[in-house]
C-alpha cells in the first residue's frame, strides 16, 4: 500500500474552497478518518514488533520509509537508531514533532489478537518485549500528522522536523541525538511538540504549563561490611542492617526536610546482597529512584540521600559507602505562551469539556532535552480508554484501568489514535505561517 493515493485523497478533502483551512478541525478529522484503515494496520504491526532502546532498527526503517514516500528528506542513524525527517515548504518557522520508538523489556498480557510475542537480548539475556507505554500509539499518530500536514501544504508555510527518537525508556535517546549534532546538522527549531498516551478517557486531552514531568535521578549505594557467620554477628559487620537503616531513615528527607507542598519521592526498588540465610555478606547494594519537579527540591533530596547513607554507615562504625547519584531526565517545562495558544485551539476543536488542565505527571521523559534547549515546547496527553471504563475506575472499589508500563496496558486504538493525530496536527498548524501573511 503506497502513500501517494492517500495524498490525492487529502487533496480533495482539503481543497482550497474550504475556508480557514488551517483552523478547520472538521477537515483535519475527515482526512484522518479517511486514512484510518491504513493507520490501524500500521499500529498493529508496530505493536506486534516492539524493539528495545537503541535496538529500534526495524521500527526506524519503517517510519523512515513512510516519511520518504511523503517527500521528507530523511536521515537515519542519528543518535545510533534515531531518524530526522525534514519537509521544507516555504518561509516560516521550523516545528519539531517528536515520537519515541522503543518498547519495554516485559511480557504483554493485554489479550490483544495483535499482542507482542517479540524477544530481544538485554544485558546478554533473552527478554520478552512489549509496547506497554503507548509508543506505538504515538508513532502511528506521528505518521498520521505528517500525512495530514503534507496533504495540507497549500495552507501553511515553514519547515517540519519530524524526530523518531530512540531509547526514551532509558532516558538516553534525546541526549544521544543532540550529541550527534541534531541541532547543528539540521538546525534548531522554533517550536517543539510531543504527546503521550495516558489512562484517561479517549477523546480527551490533558495539558499543563510549567513542569509536566519530573526530574529523574538514580541512586546506587554499596554499603560495606565484614562477612561472617549468622550465628556470630558480633564477629562480623553486618551491611544488611546498615542498608535496612538507610532504607527507613532516607524517607525522613521526604517527610521532615522537604516542603510538604512540593513534590519529591525516593523509592528503593532493589536490595541485593548475600547468598543464604546464615551468612552475613561483605556488602549490600541498594538501588532506587529519586523524583522531583523543581531544582531546589532535587538538590535537597540528593544531598539528603548522600548524608543519610554516610550517617547509616557511620552509626555502625563501618567504612564509608560508595554512593552514586546518577542524573537522569530533567523535568519538561512547557512554554506558557505556546501552551495557552495551543490549548485554545484544542478546546475550540474538541470542546472545553474534553481539553482540561491536569497535574504534572510524576514520571520522567527525555523530551525535556528538546524542551529545555531554549525551544518553546508543549508536551500533552491523550486518553486511551473507554469513558465507561475510566468512570468505573474512579468509583470507590471500581475496577482500575491498567496504567502505563503495566503488562495489561491496552489502549483502545480507535478513536485514541485519531484524537492524538488530530490534536497534534492542529497544534502544529497553529504555529506555522499562513500563505500571504
Amino acid at each position: 500500500m503506497t502513500l501517494r493515493p492517500l495524498s490525492a485523497l487529502f487533496a480533495l478533502l482539503f481543497s482550497a474552497t474550504l475556508p480557514a483551512l488551517a483552523q478547520d478541525a472538521k477537515a483535519v478529522a475527515a482526512g484522518i478518518d479517511a486514512m484510518y484503515p491504513q493507520l490501524d494496520a500500521i499500529y498493529k504491526d508496530l505493536h506486534a514488533h516492539p524493539e528495545l532502546a537503541f535496538q529500534e532498527v526495524r521500527t526506524a526503517a519503517k517510519l523512515a520509509a513512510d516519511l520518504r514516500a511523503l517527500g521528507f528528506e530523511v536521515t537515519e542513524k542519528v543518535g545510533k537508531t534515531g531518524i530526522v525527517a525534514i519537509y521544507k515548504n516555504g518561509p516560516g518557522p521550523t516545528v519539531l514533532v517528536r515520537t519515541e520508538m522503543d518498547g519495554l523489556p516485559m511480557e504483554e498480557k493485554s489479550g490483544f489478537a495483535w499482542a507482542s510475542r517479540a524477544h530481544a537480548q538485554l544485558d546478554g539475556k533473552d527478554t520478552l518485549v512489549a509496547h506497554s507505554c503507548g509508543h506505538d500509539v504515538h508513532m502511528t499518530a506521528w505518521l498520521a500528522t505528517a500525512r495530514t500536514l503534507v496533504a495540507m501544504k497549500a495552507q501553511w508555510q515553514g519547515t517540519l522536523m519530524f524526530i523518531g527518537q530512540p531509547a526514551e525508556e532509558i532516558v538516553a535517546g534525546a541526549k544521544a541525538m543532540i550529541e550527534d549534532g541534531l541541532f547543528t546538522r539540521f538546525g534548531k527549531p522554533d517550536y517543539a511538540f510531543a504527546l503521550h498516551s495516558w489512562p484517561h478517557a479517549y477523546g480527551t486531552i490533558g495539558y499543563n504549563s510549567g513542569p509536566v514531568s519530573s526530574n529523574s535521578d538514580a541512586l546506587e549505594i554499596t554499603f560495606k561490611g565484614r562477612g561472617g557467620h549468622g550465628s556470630a554477628p558480633d564477629k562480623a559487620l553486618d551491611p544488611v542492617m546498615i542498608a535496612a537503616r538507610f532504607v527507613v531513615d532516607v524517607q525522613t528527607v521526604i517527610s521532615r526536610e522537604k516542603d510538604p507542598k512540593e513534590f519529591g519521592v525516593v523509592t528503593i526498588g532493589a536490595i541485593n546482597g548475600g547468598s543464604v540465610g546464615n551468612i552475613i555478606p561483605d556488602s549490600v547494594k541498594v538501588r532506587g529512584t529519586i523524583r522531583s519537579y523543581t531544582p531546589a527540591v532535587r538538590e535537597k533530596i540528593l544531598a539528603g540521600v548522600r548524608r543519610v547513607a554516610n550517617a547509616s554507615a557511620a552509626m555502625a562504625d563501618a567504612p564509608a559507602p560508595d554512593v552514586q547519584l546518577i542524573a537522569g531526565g530533567a523535568a519538561i517545562i512547557n512554554d506558557e505562551q505556546l501552551t495557552t495558544r495551543t490549548a485554545g485551539v484544542l478546546k475550540q476543536a474538541f470542546g472545553d469539556d474534553k481539553v482540561w488542565r491536569m497535574p504534572a505527571m510524576t514520571a520522567s521523559e527525555d523530551f525535556s532535552q528538546f524542551a529545555n534547549a531554549g525551544i518553546p515546547a508543549m508536551f500533552f496527553f491523550t486518553g486511551v480508554y473507554s469513558p465507561q471504563a475510566v468512570a468505573e475506575a474512579e468509583k470507590p472499589g471500581g475496577k482500575p484501568v491498567a496504567f502505563n508500563h503495566s503488562p495489561y496496558y491496552a489502549p483502545v486504538p480507535e478513536p485514541s489514535i485519531k484524537t492524538a493525530a488530530q490534536a497534534m496536527s492542529l497544534a502544529v498548524l497553529n504555529v506555522l505561517n499562513k500563505p500571504g501573511k
